[in-house]
């Protein structure tokens, strides 16, 4: 079984980390052909592009202009993303087993790197999997990446010799990986809340509602999809009449 999740905007590449654990990232010479390629824009063609405030373009300019330096910090992926799904997953408070039990079936989708285990060490940066970046024959990093990820995953899962996804990527991550092509049981959970008379995805919790799931299938070791409706982290509950086959839903309020 594999979990997949979206990176984050907000990164913490200060506070400490509580383990040596380390890995590398499997399309590390990738990320590295896209940032030769990234470096060729000036800050004001990345707002552009990324559609970034000029502070935030100037800000990730300077952090591909000095990708090679040895100054250029590195942290364990899991360890370094803050945003809202990585607050729901508090990868922090994880004990060694747990780290290690995320490090086999936790993977996060990524417009740089493509995928990352949790803990493979990361450089500080910003780039959407939406981004239209051309690099070589592929237009947009999409393109780029669809084919690279679907194959790492479904070699992983081979070997695992397992066909599961626990899906709770973005809509705008999951679209990297071509799951119809692939041999999967692909199970994506929704978390809605209640409002205005109805029960609605609402983004900001939704989001920390896929870490929480996350690091409850990681806490509890949990390895198959039949287990995850047991999950009732921050009020949510499963709801078996709003839920269909591979889309199981969890509502609160």
């Amino acid at each position: 079984m594999l979990i997949l999740i979206s990176p984050a905007k907000t990164l913490d590449f200060q506070g400490e980390v509580h383990t040596s654990f380390a890995s590398k990232p499997v399309f590390e010479d990738k990320a590295n052909q896209i940032v030769s390629a990234i470096k060729k824009y000036n800050p004001k063609k990345l707002a552009e592009m990324m559609s970034i405030s000029d502070s935030l373009a100037n800000l990730n300019y300077d952090r591909f202009q000095s990708w090679d330096s040895p100054d250029t910090p590195v942290r364990q992926a899991v360890l370094a993303f803050k945003g809202d799904v990585y607050i729901g997953l508090d990868a922090h408070s994880m004990t060694d087993d747990d780290l290690v039990f995320a490090q086999k079936h936790l993977r996060i989708l990524s417009g740089l790197y493509g995928v990352l285990h949790p803990m493979d060490l990361i450089k500080p940066y910003r780039l959407e999997m939406g981004t239209q970046l051309a690099i070589k024959k592929t237009t947009n990093l999409y393109d780029f990446w669809k084919q690279h990820i679907s194959k790492a995953i479904q070699l992983e899962l081979n070997s695992m010799h397992s066909n599961l996804i626990i899906n709770l990527a973005s809509n705008e991550y999951s679209k990297s990986v071509d799951f119809k092509a692939m041999k999967v049981n692909l199970v994506s959970p929704e978390f809605k809340d209640y409002k205005n008379g109805d029960y609605k995805i609402i983004s900001f919790f939704a989001k920390k509602a896929r870490g929480l799931m996350s690091s409850f299938i990681i806490r509890n070791r949990i390895d198959n999809a039949n287990d995850i409706v047991a999950f009732a982290e921050d009020g949510y509950a499963y709801n078996n009449e709003l839920s269909k086959p591979g889309k199981p839903v969890f509502t609160r309020g």
